[in-house]
């Protein structure tokens, strides 16, 4: 006759061993999931970067928008007007700069800013999509932000000359609000900019201007 009496534990080890996989297997698909979703959001608008016209104060706002762009350590305007002046007398790069007095002072990203001088540039727009961006349409610029920063209002520049985190107003786009030097391109050489848009149809609409561009800098010369 043959002994039964281990049959019980062996069934529940087997149980046991089995609830166990089964947790284990739970547990994996869960941090897979996560993982996806952390990619996704990566790329995903925060939702304070959504509301851009219910604010009374448009430039504070705008400040909130912009966090990530503290993060940039931009250049002074004299250090940039110089870089500027530097490179025209070493390349055949055509600027026309006028330096301003009268200072009407803004704020952007929670500081005082006020405007430098202005160039007169050649400004075109892109989207961050393969059309625009060929291969490197993944939704991050060349400064390593989402195109989602300042609530994909930015600016592609010559980084030689206007670089990353240099403050900008340019007539026409986002109402002439300062917005952030943040990535550039291949084609985007001297006094040429290339403004963000969310799709390729919008950004074809704007064209090829010519205009009036503002450098800004922070009061506190910092």
């Amino acid at each position: 006759m043959k002994d039964m009496t281990h049959k019980p534990g062996r069934r529940a080890f087997t149980l046991r061993m089995m609830m166990e996989g089964l947790a284990f297997t739970a547990a994996a698909a869960l941090v897979a999931t996560s993982a996806v979703m952390a990619k996704q959001s990566a790329h995903a608008p925060a939702l304070a970067m959504l509301d851009r016209a219910e604010a009374p104060a448009r430039e504070f706002v705008a400040a909130t928008r912009a966090a990530d762009v503290a993060r940039v350590a931009p250049a002074s305007a004299e250090e940039t007007l110089n870089t500027i002046t530097d490179t025209l007398d070493a390349e055949d790069v055509e600027f026309e700069i006028v330096e301003l007095v009268d200072a009407e002072i803004r704020f952007f990203n929670g500081r005082a800013v006020r405007p430098a001088y202005q160039l007169t540039m050649i400004v075109t727009a892109y989207s961050p999509d393969h059309r625009s961006c060929g291969i490197w349409a993944d939704g991050i610029t060349a400064s390593n932000r989402s195109v989602w920063t300042n609530g994909m209002k930015l600016v592609a520049a010559d980084t030689r000359l206007l670089p990353f985190g240099t403050l900008l107003s340019i007539p026409g786009y986002d109402e002439g609000r300062i917005v952030p030097v943040l990535d550039r391109g291949g084609a985007i050489k001297g006094n040429r900019l290339d403004v963000l848009y969310p799709t390729h149809e919008i950004a074809l609409k704007w064209g090829v201007q010519r205009l009036p561009v503002i450098v800004w800098e922070y009061v506190d010369g910092e």
